[in-house]
């Protein structure tokens, strides 16, 4: 089974994007000489997995932001996509899991959104959580989890601190921590 990274910025309050999807507080923190570590994440990733409003935030960057990874779309209705990489889905993560495997896929960024990222960690699909905790309180918006879940216990793998006061934390579930 591939591995299934949800690798994601949180505010300190636990949402990744204002109520209406806006990413603008993370503006400041992007840009800048420090990458977080984001190149050689993405350089260790061989697909990247998509919900659809995701998807829309993404394709509004003007140039695609996951440009050379074979990309997965999670949608209930129909969406029109460009482009050889990107495939639409209405397949349950289990499903598109085994056809990552099919496909030789051993790593993937499920870069959300929350409700996605819920489907995911209910289906115990998750083998690693990387957050970046920014230090910002939105004070409402979309969360890290869109969906309650059952409790799942985690194993903090690394934590490093940067001068910008944003702090990325490595996770893995219990049952899946690699040494």
């Amino acid at each position: 089974m591939p591995e299934v990274v949800y690798y994601v910025a949180s505010s300190l309050d636990g949402y990744i994007a204002t109520a209406v999807g806006g990413l603008e507080w993370l503006a400041p923190f992007e840009g800048g000489e420090e990458d977080y570590g984001y190149a050689e994440f993405y350089a260790s990733v061989d697909a990247v997995l998509l919900g659809r409003r995701t998807y829309d935030t993404a394709v509004g960057f003007g140039e695609w932001p996951y440009p050379g990874k074979p990309t997965w779309v999670f949608s209930r209705t129909m969406l029109s996509v460009a482009g050889p990489d990107l495939t639409v889905t209405g397949e349950n993560p289990a499903n598109v899991v085994a056809e990552l495997s099919a496909r030789g896929i051993r790593r993937a960024w499920l870069v959300g959104g929350g409700m996605l990222a819920s489907s995911f960690r209910s289906a115990g699909l998750i083998t690693e959580y990387i957050v970046s905790t920014i230090p910002v309180i939105l004070g409402d918006g979309i969360p890290l989890f869109g969906a309650p879940g059952s409790r799942q216990r985690l194993r903090r793998l690394e934590t490093v601190a940067y001068p910008s006061g944003l702090v990325q934390s490595r996770y893995a579930p219990v049952s899946e921590v690699k040494r």
